[in-house]
């Protein structure tokens, strides 16, 4: 049966002081096609509120 194998990193890894590639999930998950919607909804009530006042 074959042994895992892990990967060895430097010192600085080793000891947790840096770490690449953990994944992080942010609490708020918004979809792209949601966010652009949110950025020109924006826009038009900055739009609008130069046009009006």
């Amino acid at each position: 049966m074959a042994k895992k194998r892990r990967k060895q990193g430097g010192p600085m890894t080793a000891a947790g002081l840096i770490s690449f590639y953990d994944e992080y999930e942010g609490k708020i998950k918004i979809s792209p096609t949601t966010l652009i919607l949110l950025a020109g909804l924006y826009a038009l009530m900055v739009v609008l509120a130069h046009i009006i006042f």
